[in-house]
């Protein structure tokens, strides 16, 4: 019994809840800050990305 009050004070001491900070409530802006980078490191496949992805979106929305 020993055991199972010691393991139940550790639990006791974590906190429950960790308060937001301000990296984890903007955490896009690291893939936004990435997604950049790979733009200027490989300006092709990022255009054909772009290509492909507004073909689909232009595809399935079309008006009539």
């Amino acid at each position: 019994m020993a055991n199972t009050r010691t393991a139940d004070e550790n639990i006791s001491r974590r906190p429950s809840q960790v308060a937001p900070t301000q990296e984890s409530a903007a955490p896009d802006h690291g893939l936004l800050d990435h997604l950049k980078e790979y733009a200027r490191e490989k300006p092709e496949v990022a255009a054909l990305w772009c290509l492909g992805i507004g073909f689909i979106l232009g595809w399935k929305l079309k008006p009539w």
